[in-house]
């Protein structure tokens, strides 16, 4: 008789943290793709495979919420970031340049 590997209480619950669901995870996809479970074995670390996706997915959206709300400015609007701040950067020192310029 197989030896079956049940869920441990941590992961059937939301309490986890993405870094357990994930190497949780992991070594369901290696148990999976590595032996010759039954079918119905398959199909219970599917199911727990599903709820962890969906437990790193909430994670990653409240992470996502939190930086967002972060990076607000004072008024509430979001800080521009990226490229915007690269061009106005550059902007700025080509008028630089070009007081300099004027000086001499």
């Amino acid at each position: 008789m197989p030896n079956l590997v049940m869920p441990n209480n941590e992961t059937m619950g939301t309490e986890i943290s993405f870094e357990a669901a994930m190497e949780r995870l992991e070594k369901i996809v290696e148990e999976m793709g590595s032996s010759n479970l039954p079918l119905e074995e398959l199909l219970v670390r599917y199911e727990e495979g599903i709820r962890l996706v969906g437990i790193c997915n909430q994670r990653l959206a409240g992470a996502e919420n939190r930086i967002e709300t972060l990076s607000r400015t004072p008024t509430g609007r979001p800080q521009p970031t990226g490229p915007a701040n690269v061009q106005e950067v550059s902007k700025d020192s080509n008028k630089i340049k070009n007081e300099e310029i004027r000086l001499f």
